[in-house]
């Protein structure tokens, strides 16, 4: 089935989830108006749950995340959950930071309502055990060194040989980045279908065939893909 196709499919199960009732119209399983949090660099905050304190991170994902998420946990030992609400940022940044969750055996968390998008995801996959509450959205999209139209459009406009210069960078960047996906996610324990059957799916740039360029993924498939992994 097609990524469009799909997303229409999933639409009705997804709204059902969230109670959503204004669904992206480009993006059809997602809701028009995500709640990922500041566009700012990644705050982290603690608030004191019952048993455990717990680790509000919220905003954009930067460089400095894993640094101060590290010191952050080390201040606190009594923090047992991560919750999650970003738009995503820094890819290697949100890689490192899941690997800091997994090395504390830590849960992470995507409370009802937030949205965990692009690099986010990753750091949500750090957790040995992974909650997404209902009403949590968990989002993707095709990982991409290029989702800036006018790098390529320059490329074009300077010649051949800018432009081929410019798929032989796309092309070793895209497989690196695709390794180290697979890597991270056979490590965290999620299935790499992710991967293959949704991420890779969807389209880097949206055209008038096919808008879409994000998925949200209803509450069967965050568990077929083991992507939450509730203890029973």
């Amino acid at each position: 089935m097609k990524p469009f196709a799909r997303a229409l499919a999933a639409i009705g199960c997804f709204a059902l989830l969230t109670g959503a009732t204004g669904m992206d119209p480009d993006n059809p399983t997602c809701p028009a108006e995500p709640d990922w949090g500041s566009s700012d660099a990644m705050k982290l905050t603690v608030t004191q749950g019952a048993d455990y304190n717990i680790l509000l991170a919220e905003g954009r994902i930067d460089a400095g995340l894993p640094d101060r998420l590290q010191a952050a946990l080390d201040a606190d030992p009594m923090i047992g959950e991560v919750w999650l609400r970003s738009r995503g940022g820094n890819a290697r940044a949100g890689n490192d930071a899941g690997r800091i969750i997994r090395n504390l055996g830590l849960v992470t968390r995507i409370p009802k309502g937030w949205t965990c998008f692009s690099a986010c995801n990753f750091v949500f996959m750090g957790g040995v055990e992974r909650l997404v509450d209902e009403g949590g959205v968990f989002m993707v999209h095709m990982f991409t060194h290029t989702r800036d139209r006018w790098i390529i459009d320059d490329a074009v406009i300077d010649g051949s040989e800018a432009t081929t210069e410019l798929i032989a960078s796309i092309e070793q960047s895209s497989a690196l980045l695709a390794t180290e996906d697979n890597d991270f996610l056979i490590r965290m324990g999620i299935s790499r279908k992710l991967l293959t059957d949704v991420m890779y799916q969807q389209q880097a740039v949206g055209n008038e065939d096919d808008p879409s360029t994000r998925y949200c993924l209803t509450r069967d498939e965050v568990l077929e893909y083991n992507v939450s992994n509730p203890r029973r």
